[in-house]
């Protein structure tokens, strides 16, 4: 299944493999619409001359005509959404690139100038004059001459569309939305059932566990796993799977990709089917992706703020929408359950992951743009302020205390880097609103347990 889905994204991801199928459509409807036009005649069309009144001549000259312009159109199109991916890659970054090659809007429309193009040679062959035995399909040649029209209506749609998707805001708010409907889908995903205390307790009791590293197959990403198909594994084998590397981790062939062992100290199975039936629960890639990699969309907001950042562009405005959003993002990710990494089916251990917890997520979201913000203020106050957004959801424990080592990293750096008294009161003065929304979160925590 996996395999499967790996295939299905990098065709979802492609620019030709949606043009290919309208291009396929386009050859169906015209032999429909001519074997139509065969099989209900020409009569009734003379009856509506302003629609159908071209002959042969005619008809061969209106669709050599549009042919000619849609493939004309279609290579400004693929030259326009070539410049708009260079200019994506060199002003944000190039890992934005994808979700541009995988825009619908894009490929919808490239494949409509070339569908039309196809639809009208495969029309304009089957046109005979009067020398030749006459044949005009009518509802083809008006059928073609419709596309025509709607193309014009679809070329200024395109342009829209790429003028506003290059837009920073909207690059900035498309990469959350699609990171909060990821979270949607991951967060709470449970693998099995969380283990008990007291099986948790009886693994690390129980007598020592001898793991055996299982190959990674092949170099590249881990750009998902089948946690549902691990637990069977790990259930038929009847041992226990501790995964070594998390989703959006690079692993190198050869290197192990989890470790195996048995509960009570039974030999193992084959280790050459047990590594088989792992790598079918794995989906390996040159790149890390959405699908099931968090991480990954957060990575992204985070490299628009590094460029945004750099000497070369210094856009310090796209890099607080950056953070604005990374802290709308953890807000979400804070109330949400991060499944524990013991998993266990009927009562027995079967599976320890490695996944992120929340101050993983959080470090990664700010520690390099922190490091990067230098003397920009406005960076410190976004960073301060999101905090104080990621508390109020924040239940009290680790997370919290992430939250406060996040703050005082972020003092600390401006300290460093402002050197204007003004500049530093502010970054002070918003750190103690900070400590104050945290220590009175803290105390409705305690007033509400004593409740």
């Amino acid at each position: 299944m996996n395999r499967f889905k790996a295939v299905w994204l990098n065709l979802d991801s492609s620019l030709w493999f949606v043009p290919t199928l309208m291009v396929l459509a386009a050859l169906g409807a015209a032999y429909g619409l001519v074997h139509l036009d065969l099989y209900v005649g020409g009569g009734w069309t003379r009856r509506y001359p302003l629609l159908f009144g071209a002959g042969a001549a005619g008809a061969r000259g209106m669709l050599s005509a549009i042919a000619s312009s849609m493939i004309t159109v279609a290579g400004l199109i693929f030259s326009l959404t070539l410049a708009t991916l260079a200019q994506v890659a060199s002003q944000y970054t190039s890992r934005l690139l994808r979700n541009f090659m995988r825009d619908r809007t894009n490929q919808v429309v490239m494949g409509f100038f070339v569908s039309i193009f196809v639809y009208c040679l495969v029309v304009l062959r089957t046109i005979r004059g009067s020398d030749e035995g006459s044949f005009v399909p009518s509802l083809a040649v008006a059928f073609g001459l419709l596309l025509a029209l709607v193309s014009i209506g679809m070329l200024i749609f395109f342009i829209h569309h790429i003028a506003s998707s290059i837009q920073a805001a909207n690059i900035v708010a498309r990469v959350a939305a699609e990171t909060e409907e990821l979270l949607d889908k991951v967060f709470p995903k449970r693998l099995g059932d969380a283990a008990t205390p007291t099986e948790h307790a009886g693994l690390a009791a129980g007598p020592d566990l001898h793991w055996q590293p299982l190959p990674a197959p092949t170099t590249g990403y881990v750009q998902g796993i089948d946690y549902d198909e691990l637990l069977a594994f790990a259930h038929r084998a009847g041992v226990v799977v501790r995964i070594e590397h998390a989703i959006g981790s690079f692993v190198v062939a050869g290197s192990a990709l989890a470790s195996v062992a048995t509960p009570e100290g039974q030999s193992l199975p084959a280790t050459d089917q047990l590594t088989k039936s792992l790598a079918d629960c794995y989906r390996m890639g040159d790149q890390r992706t959405l699908d099931q990699d968090v991480g990954f969309g957060l990575r992204q907001l985070v490299d628009i703020a590094l460029k945004a950042l750099s000497p070369g562009i210094n856009d310090t405005t796209t890099a607080v929408m950056c953070v604005d959003r990374l802290g709308s993002l953890l807000r979400v990710l804070a109330g949400r359950y991060l499944a524990s990494s013991v998993r266990a089916e009927d009562g027995q251990v079967r599976v320890l992951t490695t996944d992120p917890d929340f101050a993983s997520y959080l470090a990664t979201a700010f520690d390099q743009i922190r490091a990067n913000a230098k003397t920009a203020l406005a960076i410190y106050l976004r960073l301060l302020g999101a905090l104080g957004t990621v508390a109020a959801q924040c239940p009290a424990g680790a997370g919290r205390t992430a939250l406060r080592q996040q703050a005082d990293l972020a003092l600390a750096a401006a300290e460093a880097n402002l050197t204007t008294p003004y500049d530093l009161d502010q970054v002070h003065a918003r750190y103690r609103e900070l400590q104050v929304e945290l220590l009175a979160l803290q105390s409705g925590v305690r007033i509400h347990a004593q409740n």
